[in-house]
């Protein structure tokens, strides 16, 4: 299970200190699919990259599983089991794309079938891929397709994805509504989704919109997709592809 108590997260600015979250306060149940939400600016990066380590939570605790991992190193809070995904991952020349599931998956002798599965749940043909070096040679969106494989490689109980749906087409959108449809299904992890696409949405156990830094509603998918539908409804519906909404700030 994870727990945030009264996250907080300031930083410092040519106009003085701002908060970007405030006290933010929630429970997520094991094995839940939980999408976080909400306009640009929000809060909803920077509190996935707080519980991952990547940037220091200013105030608060993060307890995963009953352990405070608040002042952990992000390598600590992954051998605890808690992967992340980036919206632009990095690149890795020299190595190939096997080397890297192998890596993930914390098996050297990952067989070649193995990575090519990983590959095929997102929407990637594995033969084209597996030994291809993770350089520039790739798109953006085969850099993220590649990046999510290499986090369902890894044996994670908890799963952060930051818009994963970035730069992909419509055709990998579809394999990748599929892969997190079959994670729910499975119910062995916890997943965390950072997205403004309805059709992720739809997935959610759990909705949590974040506004201005704080939880501005909480709870199933029947109790907040119409506030989410009725707040967003003839202005810039950030539920849209491409979509942004009016209400704008520096970090989102």
């Amino acid at each position: 299970m994870l727990e945030l108590q009264n996250i907080c997260y300031r930083v410092s600015t040519p106009e003085g200190e701002q908060d970007i979250l405030k006290n933010v306060s929630i429970t997520i149940p094991d094995h839940k699919l939980v999408v976080f939400t909400g306009p640009n600016g929000g809060g909803k990066t920077t509190l996935a990259k707080a519980i991952m380590g990547l940037v220091p939570a200013t105030g608060g605790q993060i307890l995963w599983n009953g352990q405070d991992i608040t002042k952990l190193s992000i390598t600590e809070r992954a051998k605890l089991g808690i992967s992340y995904g980036f919206q632009q991952p990095p690149r890795f020349k020299g190595l190939r794309v096997r080397d890297l599931l192998a890596l993930a998956s914390g098996n050297r002798n990952l067989s070649r079938d193995e990575c090519c599965s990983y590959l095929n749940r997102v929407g990637l043909c594995a033969a084209d891929y597996v030994d291809r070096e993770m350089d520039t040679s790739l798109s953006g969106g085969e850099v993220k397709r590649i990046e999510i494989a290499t986090i369902l490689a890894r044996p994670s109980g908890l799963l952060i994805f930051d818009e994963p749906e970035a730069g992909i087409d419509l055709w990998s959108f579809a394999k990748l509504t599929e892969t997190f449809r079959l994670l729910q299904s499975k119910g062995k992890n916890t997943i965390l989704v950072i997205s403004h696409q309805e059709r992720i949405i739809d997935l959610a156990d759990e909705i949590v919109m974040l506004s201005n830094g704080q939880i501005a509603r909480h709870g199933t998918k029947e109790e907040i997709m119409p506030n989410i539908l009725a707040d967003t409804g003839g202005v810039c519906s950030f539920l849209q592809p491409g979509g942004n909404n009016c209400r704008q700030s520096k970090e989102g």
